[in-house]
């Protein structure tokens, strides 16, 4: 009688754990994140800001979360090849972005290299659309979920979660670049 009911439980458990992993397996590899904003500025007074990895400082959502942030720059101010790294407090983790194409009032594309709290690697772009003398700015980010970032995805809405932080940044970023002109 014991064995039959420690048989059923297994037998249970095993169905709820492949379906489990069949839910998740069928969860979709490819991410896109997007917020966007329009601005009351053209895209030539936008994109130096985000160009320049510097000037993040000023407008980034994640700067905020921590007070000790630890920077560093490498290679070029702005443009291609330049590279920003940073270690912080269990919110803002540690990484690395990397311009890897831009086009002035156009298109701004990095690889963004995450090492803490998680290992990914994916694309953070902006794009800057003329829009009646300002610009709609577009900020997102692409990848690949492998599957222990499908199992997250399960628990938490990366788009809600990850969205927040884009439309803020957009809004400090705006604040920014209106006060300017």
């Amino acid at each position: 009688m014991i064995t039959n009911i420690l048989l059923g439980a297994a037998a249970a458990f095993v169905v709820l754990l492949v379906g489990l992993l069949l839910i998740v397996a069928m969860r979709p590899s490819d991410f896109r994140i997007s917020r966007q904003l329009s601005m009351a500025v053209p895209p030539a007074a936008i994109f130096p800001h985000v160009n320049e990895l510097a000037k993040w400082q000023a407008w980034s959502p994640w700067e905020e979360m921590d007070p000790h942030l630890q920077r560093t720059y490498e290679g070029p101010a702005a443009g291609e090849g330049a590279r920003y790294a940073w270690a912080g407090n269990s919110k803002v983790g540690q990484g690395s972005m990397t311009i890897t194409d831009s086009r002035p009032s156009d298109l701004l594309r990095l690889r963004l290299e995450f090492i803490k709290p998680f290992r990914a690697t994916n694309t953070s772009e902006f794009t800057f659309q003329p829009a009646g003398g300002g610009a709609l700015v577009i900020w997102s980010m692409l990848g690949r979920n492998n599957f222990m970032g499908k199992v997250f995805g399960l628990m938490m809405d990366m788009d809600k979660l990850i969205g927040k932080d884009f439309e803020k940044g957009l809004a400090k970023l705006k604040s920014i670049v209106e006060k300017k002109s």
